[in-house]
């Protein structure tokens, strides 16, 4: 995340004390509203046995990947947060990638989920609100999901979300364009992620992904290595 390029240095460290300052770019009642997208995309992980989630299982295993922010595909989003932060409030600086284009954001941790429900699952999670120069406005939550019955275990992401209106016309239409395909596929891409990786520890626990800590801060998902092309990609901070 910290690589030089033409056009300048990404300051993780300055761009989240930055965040400190920003506030989230909508209410909670306008979450309601006509006219915001509301996602919800399952994906099936490995079953366990019926009843609370199994030491070392699907669940557990998702469970860390979602803390440490391992769900994401690298290549749509990244992400930086202070390793000593605790995950209620965290702020977090995301660099969305599209089209040789790199948006530095901020989002923060605002609702942590851990409970049984009366539909008999069991569910812990987290949701992030984005901030003012966010590219979007609204709420996304990473959930992990066991239906204690059967014993069936999903993966769960959630969204409420509009373009922000403060967004220049080029930007604008961009997102017209090809930023809610993205963003579609950034779900179903999470989803598949999740599945390969869960899949991939069950079989051999050495591959479970570790963070990446660098200065006192994690950068997330821990295969984001810099490419080539990323010494051209143009840079913009808090876009929106």
């Amino acid at each position: 995340m910290g690589y030089r390029n033409w056009f300048g240095r990404v300051d993780h460290r300055g761009a989240l004390e930055d965040l400190r300052t920003r506030e989230p770019n909508f209410r909670d009642e306008e979450l309601a509203q006509p006219g915001w997208h509301h996602d919800l995309h399952r994906s099936r992980l490995p079953d366990e046995l019926p009843g609370d989630p199994q030491p070392g299982g699907a669940w557990e295993l998702a469970r860390r990947l979602i803390d440490i922010y391992e769900a994401p595909e690298p290549s749509i989003i990244r992400g930086a947060y202070a390793a000593a932060s605790p995950l209620i409030g965290r702020d977090m600086l995301l660099e969305a990638r599209f089209y040789g284009l790199h948006f530095s954001m901020g989002v923060r941790v605002t609702h942590v989920i851990d409970e049984l429900r009366d539909d008999g699952t069991r569910v812990w999670g987290w949701s992030y609100d984005t901030l003012e120069g966010h590219v979007e406005r609204g709420r996304m939550s990473y959930e992990v999901v066991k239906h204690v019955d059967s014993g069936h275990v999903e993966f769960v992401t959630r969204g409420v979300s509009e373009p922000a209106p403060t967004l220049g016309p080029l930007l604008r239409l961009g997102w017209s364009l090809f930023g809610r395909r993205t963003q579609v596929r950034f779900y179903r891409r999470c989803g598949q992620r999740m599945q390969r990786i869960v899949s991939a520890s069950l079989e051999d626990g050495h591959r479970f992904p570790r963070p990446v800590v660098v200065d006192g801060l994690v950068h997330a998902p821990s295969d984001a290595a810099p490419r080539t092309r990323d010494r051209f990609a143009l840079h913009s901070k808090h876009p929106g």
